[in-house]
């Protein structure tokens, strides 16, 4: 039998920063660097279940030097968004999606799996509570990150017993900085993302740490960000170090490589998806060569790229380049059809336009 869901504690921040200072910061939030007042915990232990789930004052975490996810790596994350409506409200969009890949990243990486319904009620209660850290300017967001580590106490190589989730937010601006139209990609040679069998599905810390040192090239060379190829034949383009790839052609056909256990099923991905077809594209999922893209790109049968994530949303590829490798993609910024399915997609998240497919919510 289910234990029933924990209800939630809320214990409102004694100091909070203050309404001018947090409209200073909110001014030009960047990404990732301005933070909220609050965050939320709920626990797991075997036996108890989930439970002690409270809204608190964000503060540092205190964890043993044995806490297991310091040395086992028991760690997963999601990213989603609250969005300022029109009216002066916020949405949510589609963070179903995220509640159950959060539990498949659990569950890939044996961890004990969070209810959809609770993962849910801990980003409501969180944006409630600091509703007013959304910022109002064009193209801002509350980024919201749950986590979970594995806590328990110990040194030995199995699943932890114990588990910590938590939810913070952070006001935020553009991913991308500068503004560029688009942005210069790095194929990465030395290393891979993920290998079938991997964990390359679930959204866990440790696919983003080996796609550091690949990233770190990419800058080096005045890249923006790194391609991965698959790990068996480094040949096919699988994504990003954080985002999905597309490919538009010149019969105004869509393509992306299929998901298979090594490519992250992007929430942003899958909408894209749905509103090309909606839209009338041509829309495949199947594998696609680098040699295959470069020369698509010279003849000019590939009119578009571009990449897209929670983060970043939709971002045009004007340019892709590696040690053998340096071709341009249709006119180096953003196409047509990159521009139409972005402004689709953030006119329903932002509640400016239909929603024919229920993916938004609105909370207040």
């Amino acid at each position: 039998m289910t234990a029933p869901a924990p209800a939630f504690t809320i214990e409102q921040h004694s100091g909070p920063i203050a309404a001018d200072e947090r409209a200073a910061r909110l001014a030009n939030p960047g990404f990732g660097k301005v933070f909220t007042d609050h965050m939320v915990t709920i626990r797991y232990a075997e036996g108890r279940g989930w439970h002690d789930a409270r809204v608190t004052a964000r503060a540092p975490l205190l964890l043993d030097p044995a806490t297991a996810v310091l040395h086992y790596a028991q760690e997963i994350f999601e990213g989603l968004k609250a969005y300022r409506t029109p009216e002066g409200g916020a949405a949510l969009f589609r963070a179903e999606m995220n509640a159950r890949r959060f539990i498949d990243s659990a569950e890939r990486l044996a961890m004990a799996p969070l209810p959809e319904e609770l993962f849910l009620e801990s980003i409501r209660q969180l944006v409630r509570v600091d509703r007013d850290w959304i910022p109002d300017a064009e193209g801002g967001a509350l980024y919201l990150r749950p986590f979970m580590i594995a806590s328990e106490v110990f040194l030995g190589v199995k699943p932890s017993a114990e588990y910590l989730y938590i939810v913070i937010a952070s006001s935020v601006g553009a991913y991308f900085k500068g503004g560029a139209p688009s942005v210069t990609l790095w194929i990465s040679e030395d290393f891979t993302r993920a290998a079938p069998g991997g964990t390359g599905a679930a959204k866990c810390g440790g696919n983003y740490a080996a796609s550091l040192q690949a990233q770190s090239e990419a800058i080096r060379e005045g890249c923006d960000q790194v391609v991965f190829l698959d790990a068996v034949e480094r040949r096919w383009i699988e994504e990003l170090g954080g985002m999905n790839t597309f490919f538009v052609f010149e019969d105004g056909s869509l393509q992306t490589p299929p998901l298979g256990g090594t490519i992250l099923p992007g929430v942003t991905r899958d909408s894209l998806l749905t509103l090309a077809r909606d839209s009338g594209m041509t829309v495949r999922e199947e594998p696609y060569a680098i040699d295959q893209w470069q020369a698509d790109a010279t003849s000019g049968r590939l009119r578009e790229s571009f990449a897209c994530g929670t983060a970043a949303v939709v971002t045009p590829i004007g340019r892709v380049r590696g040690r053998a490798r340096d071709f341009a993609i249709g006119n180096g910024g953003p196409g047509l059809a990159t521009e139409r399915l972005k402004t689709a997609l953030t006119a329903i998240q932002r509640c400016t336009a239909p929603d024919p497919h229920g993916w938004v919510e609105r909370l207040f």
